[in-house]
């Protein structure tokens, strides 16, 4: 069994393509139902963030779950399949564990080293796992990620390299409203759910004066609000029928909602220009970090507003880590990759010793019945002292092969010498054989390949 990925990110499809393929936590159950359900995968976890969609799949063949994955997201992102090829990435075995090792380090990230990462794909292992989707190789994956995610951003200095994507956004608004920036200013946040913390923590640290934070459970908002209030910011909590109040008197806006379709329209907005207690001197600064858009695009056109969406901030040279920072953490990755295959490959390895000696045990008890029918006259103490002296001999024999076997798997290729012994001593493991990797799959660096290859 191998480990099948399938993405769509900000480095390959433009974000009106994202927004289809967008993966909600209502939707993420269904996907890995279907997938689960089709006939060469055995485990899935589905990894969906506001800038990547990706699909880890455990496999037995490639070229057939590769077509099911293809079909399961095409149908939920209503693209036909040539237009999701045009945009997605596919990574097999070594290469998907490598990709996911990275993303988890933040070196995939549209800025690279933030750390918001790590809780996505933690979300996006517990979803699996809740749905016992999470077998053996999806949970040792997952937590190894994990770890290596931690140990980049506690061994380097990535994070100082990079910030998430919603100071990158903060910063920017911070420079179209100019002198003093934030300080002393009033900011709305839409949405209240770990973007809208992360915005109202950012915010708070920037010396904004007050904060409005809009959602469409109003207890949530108050909830995100009374977090803002403990840090000393002036900060209400409301429900969504007050949101182009709230606009009126606002510097900046954050919208991070996950919602589907735009939840801030051009009239929300024209609203709250209009209103009478607006300062028409004001600069409105729109920060849309939803994915899907959260504001409707027609609002970057109107006067006096700025919308800074995924697409803007994509090109902001903030996204980039200092090149020593980012190649000390490919470095641990690449530590990490190898200590996990390792592992893996010698997992791999492990039913077929166990075979081999269950064969041998098997023998010298057979052959210890022969005996006792032979030399019936052999007292207790005899025959016990014969079989000792059997299976020592057999243990000495199998000593030497069984470590050398494991030390070799370790390697790559390692299970070919794991495959030798099943096929010298005719074994049957209790586990399948590892799927071969495609000899067309990889451009020999094995990084993997567009889907459309």
């Amino acid at each position: 069994m191998s480990v099948l990925l399938v993405g769509v990110s900000h480095r390959t499809a433009p974000v009106p393509v994202l927004e289809r393929v967008a993966v909600t936590d209502t939707d993420r159950p269904k996907l890995i139902d279907k997938l689960l359900a089709s006939s060469h995968i055995s485990e899935a976890m589905i990894v969906s963030t506001c800038n990547r969609v990706e699909v880890y799949a455990v496999v037995d063949a490639f070229h057939g779950a590769l077509t099911e994955v293809g079909e399961i997201l095409a149908d939920h992102s209503g693209l036909d399949l040539t237009a999701l090829h045009a945009h997605a990435y596919v990574r097999y075995s070594e290469a998907a564990v490598e990709h996911l090792f990275a993303v988890a380090s933040g070196l995939d990230s549209m800025v690279i080293g933030e750390q918001q990462i790590l809780g996505q794909i933690r979300s996006a292992y517990a979803s699996s796992d809740a749905q016992q989707a999470a077998g053996r190789v999806v949970h040792e994956l997952a937590q190894q990620a994990l770890r290596v995610g931690k140990r980049v951003h506690s061994e380097t200095g990535i994070d100082s390299a990079g910030a998430s994507v919603v100071s990158v956004a903060l910063d920017r608004a911070a420079g179209i409203i100019g002198e003093g920036g934030l300080v002393g200013r009033t900011a709305v946040v839409v949405g209240a759910g770990s973007m809208g913390g992360l915005s109202v923590a950012h915010l708070t640290r920037a010396g904004i004066e007050r904060i409005v934070v809009v959602n469409r459970t109003q207890e949530r908002a108050e909830h995100l609000a009374e977090t803002a209030r403990s840090n000393g910011v002036d900060a209400d909590g409301v429900a969504f029928e007050q949101l182009s109040a709230a606009m009126a008197q606002a510097d900046v806006m954050v919208t991070c909602t996950g919602a589907v379709g735009a939840v801030v329209t051009l009239a929300d907005v024209h609203r709250a220009l209009a209103e009478p207690d607006r300062d028409n001197t004001k600069h409105l600064v729109i920060c849309d970090l939803g994915l899907p858009r959260d504001i409707d695009p027609a609002v970057a056109g109107l006067p006096g507003v700025t919308v800074l969406d995924m697409e803007t901030l994509q090109r902001d040279p903030a996204a980039g880590a200092a090149a020593s920072d980012a190649d000390a953490a490919r470095t641990i990755v690449a530590g990490e990759l190898a200590t996990y295959l390792a592992g893996q490959r010698l997992a791999e390895v492990t039913p077929t010793v166990t075979a081999l000696r269950q064969r041998a045990a098997d023998v010298v008890e057979a052959e210890l019945m022969r005996l006792d029918s032979r030399l019936p006259g052999l007292d207790d103490p005899q025959r016990d002292e014969v079989a000792r002296t059997v299976r020592r001999v057999v243990d000495k024999l199998l000593h030497a092969p069984t470590v050398r076997v494991k030390q070799l798997a370790s390697a790559p290729g390692g299970d070919s010498y794991a495959a030798a012994l099943r096929e010298l001593f005719e074994l049957s493991p209790g586990s399948p054989a590892a799927v071969a990797t495609p000899t067309d799959l990889v451009d020999g660096d094995r990084t993997g390949r567009d889907l459309q290859a």
